[in-house]
């Protein structure tokens, strides 16, 4: 009897029947959260996509300081599947909230393991660095007679009041980078006080790491402390900026994956996982970024120097992710007066 029969008769005598559909009838749609730049994710999921056509990435996409917090936020109930090209710093914090699944990606043996949890198996595994870069408007420079920039505290003269762009850190991780590079550079009192000086000459803190480098661009204002990314496509785009690589060293974090724990779609999330690990992708972050997970992909930037990883300071990820609460309220309760308004 057929299926259709079947039904009729039941339906004579009054009965229903349940038909279960089977699951690839249709796509399994996968939430990632995540920090990357708007202008990256197309050809990631694109690339992914060619490989696992039945999973489609559903994204949210905000700076690093507002995606945490949401994260944290619904750690009771996630809605997250995966978390994708965010701060290993806030990964972190995440398994410290044991929000995290460990998986190993089938691809992990290429990693750099500087770029990886240590934990076997890792909760977070790394896609590519991410550091300081600062922006400086060569137009804007030679008509308003500023000096040149070669190092952090050249940011301090006199000259440039009113004239800095930088990200509010609780929002972006490129201000928590720099915040927490100045502090383990200069230690915690005089991190402090070059950002009360710093602070006399910020014009503006951003909710956006990007957009201090495109302000500098358009010469809104002369000098926006950026990341090398956006630094070196706003100036291949033509603006007329140098960038500039600060002597003291660069504060970075790494772009991650992970698993959120008990997610209904892992095993669609350990594909995106694997594919994230793989050589093919690591080849897409280095047209972005001079740093990448797995060693002898990258190649050099047009406008980001060969030594560049070397400038790197020495970080540590636990030490950023035990004081990030602390830093941020103290950085909050110091500078957020001159925070541009949340939209």
């Amino acid at each position: 009897m057929t299926l259709k029969r079947l039904a009729q008769s039941l339906a004579a005598l009054g009965l229903a029947l349940s038909v279960a559909l089977p699951a690839h009838a249709d796509k399994s749609v996968l939430n990632v959260y995540t920090a990357l730049e708007t202008d990256q994710l197309k050809a990631y999921q694109e690339a992914f996509n060619k490989q696992y056509p039945d999973i489609e990435i559903k994204w949210t996409r905000d700076s690093t300081g507002i995606i945490t917090a949401k994260l944290l936020a619904e750690k009771g109930k996630p809605v997250a599947d995966v978390i994708m090209g965010v701060a290993a710093s806030s990964m972190v914090v995440f398994d410290r909230e044991n929000m995290l699944q460990p998986y190993a990606p089938q691809n992990l043996k290429e990693i750099n393991p500087k770029f990886r949890d240590a934990a076997n198996p890792p909760k977070w595994v790394g896609m590519d660095v991410w550091g300081a870069a600062v922006c400086y408007n060569v137009a804007e420079m030679q008509k308003q007679g500023l000096p040149r920039i070669e190092s952090w505290k050249d940011l301090l003269k006199p000259e440039f009041k009113g004239k800095v762009v930088m990200p509010n850190p609780n929002s972006s991780g490129t201000g928590f980078l720099d915040v927490t590079a100045w502090l383990q550079m200069f230690g915690e009192k005089g991190g402090w006080e070059y950002m009360d000086k710093l602070h006399d000459n910020v014009a503006v803190y951003t909710h956006s790491g990007s957009k201090p480098c495109v302000m500098a661009g358009a010469g809104e204002f002369p000098v926006g402390i950026s990341f090398e990314y956006r630094a070196n496509t706003v100036r291949e785009k033509g603006a007329p900026i140098d960038v500039i690589f600060p002597s003291e060293g660069l504060g970075w974090d790494v772009e991650a994956i992970a698993i959120v724990r008990d997610t209904p779609r892992l095993e669609a999330a350990r594909k995106l996982a694997d594919w994230a690990s793989t050589r093919e992708a690591n080849e897409l972050y280095a047209k972005n970024f001079a740093v990448v997970a797995i060693p002898g992909i990258a190649t050099r930037l047009k406008h980001v120097p060969n030594d560049y990883e070397q400038r790197l300071v020495k970080n540590d990820f636990a030490w950023m992710a035990q004081n990030r609460d602390a830093i941020l309220a103290e950085w909050q309760q110091r500078y957020a007066n001159k925070s541009e308004a949340k939209k």
